[in-house]
């Protein structure tokens, strides 16, 4: 019989080593899968997995009960990506450059000829762009953008791990959502798509 996750954080309260090992279980792939997206680098990702939990174990008395513990959890590692982003000053990425990198691709990668390689092609250059313009989205919209749109979220949980107003969210995912248009319909307009 497995343990409901406020029985595992009222254990791990009371010293159970065990209880805790298994909150962490639950909750890691989606800590490292949200740092990956956010963070873009897998060592990054690690690192903010590894961070979150220590802040968590060490912090947990102060967990009150009033979120979820899952909710708790992707507060702290959230903000550590937050942090790392801003640390970063992520450089923004050209147009100019991922078509670039498109067309190397197109020069390395030994195709599939089973399939049409040229929709292959295209659907990889469009990924890349796609990813490089989530990357660019300044930190307060991308957080909130990986949160709900790709992470699933809903809003009321987004706003939970922000610690923003249902209207702000609203407000940053949309935003994050124009700015995303316009890159791209850009980036379309300039070759002639």
């Amino acid at each position: 019989m497995s343990l409901t996750e406020t029985e595992l954080v009222q254990r791990a309260k009371n010293g159970d080593n065990k209880a805790f090992e298994q909150l962490m279980l639950r909750n890691q792939g989606k800590i490292y899968n949200l740092g990956l997206k956010l963070l873009r680098n897998r060592e990054d990702a690690a690192d903010l997995l590894q961070d979150t939990f220590i802040k968590a174990y060490q912090n947990l008395n102060e967990f009150e009960g009033k979120s979820s513990f899952s909710t708790w959890i992707y507060r702290i590692a959230t903000n550590f990506a937050l942090m790392k982003m801003r640390q970063r000053k992520t450089k923004n990425v050209s147009l100019e450059t991922i078509e670039d990198e498109a067309k190397s691709l197109y020069n390395r990668e030994i195709l599939d000829w089973s399939d049409n390689p040229q929709a292959h092609l295209k659907n990889q250059e469009l990924k890349m762009l796609l990813e490089a313009a989530i990357t660019s989205l300044p930190p307060k919209y991308k957080t909130v953008f990986i949160l709900h749109d790709i992470e699933g979220l809903p809003l009321t949980k987004v706003a939970e791990i922000t610690s923003l107003s249902i209207p702000a969210v609203k407000t940053r995912i949309h935003r994050s959502r124009l700015y995303l248009r316009e890159r791209l319909s850009r980036y379309f307009r300039e070759r002639g798509n």
